[in-house]
């Protein structure tokens, strides 16, 4: 099949970032412009738009040469130029970025920057993260201890933005290549180690493949099956929580199987049952209860009748392409969705893994209007955990640990926040104080005569709920 030929435009970004980076060269001693096309063709493999590629193109213009933000709005138009400027702020973070979860003075402004550009504009990441891509597939030619010191700072910063974004292929790869840098002797030690119980495993694997291969044809279920491999980095952390017993870690050995539809993951989940033992606790419902960062699929852990523990993950060919590119796959229409409907206040038609996003344009909306905005429930909306419950239909919503009713009632819709009068919490009368736990089912009841409160600020967790509660109580005054 033919390469698919770049459009004008994308050919005119490339003449005009040959033109701007010649005669600079990377540490490598190529010529500096195998850098931003080696992002290009990283953001077309994720599927991303035309104005995020060229973006990713110029992404090192403004700052590393005489190009200026106007040149590049007048050749490219007003949203590429506002992409470059939001990369343009994030490498000027950069040396910041590392020092985040310490929340040292010198270290804010860098991470309100972060925000503002992730606020505005999810893309402005993205490109973000496939510079670091590059960067870290290319870091041999750096000297030791800057090594060292982007490798740390990615493990740190932007394998759990890959992770928050659920581009599961990404995070894999950059910590990976980066762990590699920050313990060389601990990844080679553990990646002999996979390679030495893949290789002991293969035979039982092989025959395990082909036991559930020729049970799911007899069922007529239409589905692909291959085995997966740990990473090395993901071992290195499970090892962690299991005192170093690699006897501990159940998922080394792992199968996937890409079904057609939901009915098929549960149907696939009884076949292999019906060969196997599952294991008591080790099976996962990620489709019902998807992880925080929007990834969904079954997982079950068995053992064989020759004694062998086996993973099994299960999902559909979507909920696979999604754990492999996240966010970044279908991002320019999820884009265009989520700022329509954020402006109509409509939160409740977003993608459940895209409801975080609002929290953040709201406190960057709010930074550049000069208003105080508490740093740490910012970073939370990236870093931290999420909790998944439940409206009394079974409708998902994710709302960050710690948030309260008011919170859960905000999200749904701001009218029926403004009219809160109660809670019911899993069919029983609750109050506006308790805070919600993974798997709740809340019931907001409202009366059309009720209004908002002031007081209500101290039931408020979010920063959406509390922005939204602030505006009517600005608006109503008098």
């Amino acid at each position: 099949m033919d390469k698919k030929k770049d459009s004008e435009r994308v050919q005119l970004a490339v003449e005009v970032a040959t033109k701007a980076h010649e005669g600079q060269f990377r540490k490598t001693g190529e010529p500096y412009i195998i850098h931003p096309l080696a992002v290009k063709k990283i953001l077309e493999e994720w599927g991303m738009d035309e104005d995020t590629i060229i973006a990713g193109i110029l992404h090192d213009t403004v700052e590393d040469t005489n190009l200026s933000l106007d040149d590049i709005r007048q050749l490219f138009g007003d949203t590429v130029a506002f992409l470059v400027d939001g990369v343009t702020k994030l490498s000027t973070a950069r040396n910041g970025m590392r020092d985040i979860d310490t929340y040292l003075p010198e270290t804010r402004d860098n991470f309100l920057r972060l925000m503002i550009a992730l606020g505005d504009d999810i893309r402005v990441l993205i490109i973000k993260l496939a510079d670091r891509l590059h960067n870290i597939r290319t870091l041999s030619a750096l000297p030791p201890e800057k090594q060292k010191k982007i490798a740390k700072e990615t493990l740190e910063v932007f394998a759990p933005l890959a992770d928050r974004l659920n581009m599961g292929l990404l995070r894999m790869e950059i910590s990976d290549l980066a762990f590699k840098y920050v313990d060389p002797k601990r990844y080679q030690y553990l990646k002999e180690l996979i390679v030495k119980h893949n290789k002991e495993a293969e035979k039982g694997l092989n025959k395990v493949k082909n036991e559930v291969t020729e049970a799911l044809k007899k069922e007529k279920i239409d589905f692909e099956i291959s085995g997966r491999v740990k990473s090395v980095y993901s071992l290195h952390k499970k090892m962690a929580k299991h005192d170093q017993n690699i006897n501990e870690i159940y998922d080394l050995t792992a199968l996937r199987i890409i079904v057609s539809d939901i009915t098929d993951c549960y149907l696939a989940l009884g076949v292999i049952h019906s060969l196997y033992m599952p294991m008591n606790g080790r099976i996962k419902d990620y489709i019902a209860m998807p992880k925080q960062n929007g990834y969904q699929s079954l997982h079950t852990t068995v053992i064989t009748q020759d004694k062998r523990i086996i993973e099994f993950q299960i999902r559909t060919k979507e909920m696979h392409e999604y754990a492999e590119k996240g966010l970044a796959a279908s991002f320019y229409y999820n884009e265009q969705k989520l700022t329509e409907n954020y402006k109509k206040g409509k939160i409740e038609h977003l993608p459940t893994n895209l409801l975080w996003i609002t929290e953040l344009q709201t406190a960057a909306a709010q930074l550049k209007e000069g208003k105080r905005v508490d740093l740490k429930k910012l970073k939370l909306n990236l870093f931290a955990d999420k909790i998944f419950v439940y409206t009394p239909k079974g409708d998902i919503i994710d709302l960050p640990k710690g948030s309260l009713p008011l919170d859960f009632a905000y999200r749904l819709h701001s009218e029926i926040g403004e009219h809160v009068i109660g809670v019911k919490i899993n069919g029983k009368m609750s109050n506006l104080n308790k805070k919600l736990e993974q798997g709740d089912v809340v019931e907001i009841l409202t009366a059309k005569n009720q209004t908002p409160k002031e007081s209500w600020l101290s039931k408020m967790f979010t920063s959406h709920a509390k922005a939204k509660l602030k505006h009517w109580l600005n608006a109503n005054k008098k």
